[in-house]
């Protein structure tokens, strides 16, 4: 299917946006919210885990869709045709994923990613790109500070490692006065998506108490950031529609301040909603991961606020299983290990 002639209003400095990830949890809603705003959207994706996400909208006049792999340059620079900016979302997500399968996270996530950039580099008709980082990067908290964009990384884990060392190499190797590299440290994200997860702590948690299964929670004390999947990508959005002199070469957390959460604080929302939950609680004195994230600047300098909280993010998951809408929750599908 050829890239199709559409027009677009004249406001917008990129027309036509390259999504990788496309058919994924983020990417499936991304790419529809791209969609209502009049965006032309290519979506490229591998498929690993089916292309369901996106039948609602396979047949939209301004989607192209390709199948490929970012590991190899030919599918790639085919997708790059005619295109303005990139959203580069693609990759092998969370560190069960990237532990379980090194070698695939390793050309996946940095020498892939490594490729994408550097041919939109090359490329002069692409003016942005827009990477997909994590609140991961930062580690494990030395104190009961909370961190942002200025403090340490310090990855513990592959997959933020592999996160940390594109993204330094996105920020550092822009040679283009008109090209816009920005790196998105997206908290834990959550929520329903046409790609659905039950794998994220949230939507985990809330089927199994939903279910009435009991649910053992491992460092209830540890804090994470949390994020519903619809502003992670409207933060995309926010991106790609901002002035080039707010996002060139910067780096923002995607959250916000007062969506940080103990586990037992997420038990403890969802008991607000599920009649007497079975919780059996596992302490433990350490966790790798453990942190509390300042999402200040992203409001500050873009504007950008979220739309949902945990706490409608729960409801809206209880529901849908309540409602027998997923017919079974507990398919491997709906899982990314």
């Amino acid at each position: 299917m050829k890239p199709q002639k559409i027009k677009r209003p004249e406001k917008l400095k990129c027309k036509r946006i390259l999504v990788t990830g496309a058919a994924g949890y983020i990417g499936s809603i991304l790419t529809r919210q791209l969609l209502n705003k009049h965006y032309f959207v290519r979506g490229f994706d591998l498929l690993m885990f089916g292309g369901e996400s996106l039948l609602g909208i396979y047949n939209h006049p301004n989607f192209d869709f390709i199948m490929g792999d970012i590991r190899k340059g030919r599918d790639i620079t085919e997708a790059l045709v005619d295109i303005d900016a990139v959203i580069h979302l693609a990759a092998i997500v969370g560190d069960p994923a990237c532990a379980k399968q090194p070698i695939l996270a390793e050309e996946t996530n940095w020498t892939a990613s490594r490729m994408l950039y550097d041919l939109c580099l090359s490329s002069k008709g692409i003016k942005r790109f827009i990477f997909a980082s994590t609140c991961s990067n930062y580690g494990k908290m030395v104190s009961n500070k909370y961190v942002d964009e200025n403090s340490p990384l310090k990855p513990i884990s592959l997959y933020a490692e592999l996160k940390v060392k594109f993204e330094e190499y996105l920020l550092n190797n822009d040679k283009r006065e008109d090209f816009i590299p920005t790196s998105l440290r997206f908290a834990t994200v959550y929520g329903m998506s046409p790609r659905m997860r039950f794998d994220l702590t949230v939507n985990e948690f809330v089927r199994e108490l939903t279910f009435n299964h009991e649910l053992e929670v491992y460092g209830e004390q540890f804090w994470r950031p949390y994020c519903h999947v619809e502003d992670l990508a409207r933060a995309c959005v926010s991106v790609l529609e901002s002035d080039s002199y707010a996002v060139r070469n910067n780096v923002f957390n995607v959250g916000a301040t007062n969506e940080n959460y103990q586990k037992k604080m997420i038990v403890d929302e969802i008991s607000k909603v599920v009649e007497n939950p079975k919780i059996k609680y596992v302490h433990r004195d350490e966790d790798p991961r453990d942190y509390r994230v300042d999402f200040s600047k992203i409001k500050n300098e873009l504007g950008f606020t979220i739309t949902r909280r945990v706490s409608q993010g729960i409801k809206e998951i209880y529901l849908v299983l309540k409602k027998s809408i997923i017919s079974d929750p507990y398919s491997e599908k709906y899982r990314n290990i």
